[in-house]
């Protein structure tokens, strides 16, 4: 059902009427210093792209490149932490492969299961859909200031928190909500992972920047240029499509292309069915921010002010 043909963030095989099986892998070098943290936000990383296809976890995989000389006991914190995330998501940890590398390396072959009739896709977003994102930006340039040894203890505290939270439940509220336009915003940042969406859906998109929410430490360490390569990469490979306001400041446009670890969901949800996603979320506490819309002009802007000033203005896009 999906592949390679229409690149989305699983591939899907269509088992019978009722069942589809959902496949995906992801694995990288260490973000943060403690290896017990590492493991959980590579697990937490890699079993995203299947909440991000609407599928449930049932099975992962250790994939795992470790130096000759790294302590036995960090291997183990790594893969402990990986286990009690896949534990979360009811998932089981039936075994994996390891290899001999420079550096330390760690992820997930995760599958999962989902109806294929209620698959949540890149390319399922429409106009006049709201974008809502479930976790805030900034993980890149906060992991790089760490590296760097000039990020604060605080922002690190609070950057882990995000990247070890599984999308589970933004999943289950899509899917209960009847939505299916979803994408993870990890590697390729918010605007490159946008740009994935409404590539594969035929759309634009409209982006207001003060709707968008960011890690409490990330515009001081972008502005300090604590900036992943990737950041860069992913500025002056998708940059030329997109149409900023004048206004807006160099920050939160790096920001925008931020390359992120295990970041949250980027949702496309029908206006009809927005009230009852957005009541779902609060009365379960998940945290989430509609920052934009789908348009029919096949491009994207990013434009000063807040989803709130257009709803004002245009009132039935409320």
């Amino acid at each position: 059902m999906v592949g390679l043909g229409a690149p989305d963030d699983a591939a899907v095989w269509r088992l019978d009427a009722r069942r589809a099986l959902v496949v995906t892998t992801d694995f990288f070098t260490p973000v943060v210093d403690d290896p017990f943290d590492f493991g959980q936000i590579a697990a937490a990383n890699a079993l995203s792209d299947l909440y991000a296809m609407g599928a449930q976890p049932f099975l992962a995989l250790n994939l795992l490149m470790v130096p000759t000389d790294l302590p036995t006991e960090a291997v183990a914190a790594i893969l402990r932490g990986g286990a009690e995330k896949v534990k979360e998501a009811g998932a089981v940890l039936a075994g994996g492969h390891s290899v001999q590398d420079r550096e330390p390396k760690y992820g997930l072959v995760a599958i999962g299961m989902a109806d294929p009739e209620a698959l949540l896709i890149k390319g399922g977003a429409r106009p006049g859909d709201v974008l809502v994102l479930t976790k805030p930006l900034g993980t890149g340039v906060t992991a790089t200031a760490l590296k760097n040894g000039r990020a604060a203890e605080q922002d690190v505290t609070e950057a882990v928190g995000w990247m070890k939270r599984l999308n589970a439940v933004g999943g289950r509220i899509a899917l209960e909500n009847g939505l299916h336009g979803a994408t993870d915003v990890t590697g390729f940042g918010l605007l490159g992972h946008l740009s994935e969406m409404v590539e594969a859906s035929g759309c634009g998109a409209e982006l207001f920047v003060e709707s968008v929410p960011f890690l409490g430490g990330a515009r001081g360490y972008a502005a300090a240029g604590e900036v992943p390569g990737g950041t860069r990469d992913n500025r002056k490979h998708f940059g030329k499509t997109i149409e900023f306001d004048a206004s807006i400041d160099e920050v939160d446009r790096t920001l925008l292309f931020d390359a992120q670890t295990s970041g949250g969901l980027l949702l496309a949800v029908p206006v009809d069915r927005l009230p009852g996603f957005l009541t779902q979320a609060v009365l379960e506490g998940y945290p989430h921010w509609p920052l934009g819309r789908i348009t029919e002009e096949k491009t994207i802007r990013v434009r000063l002010g807040s989803l709130e000033d257009m709803s004002a203005s245009h009132p039935d896009a409320r």
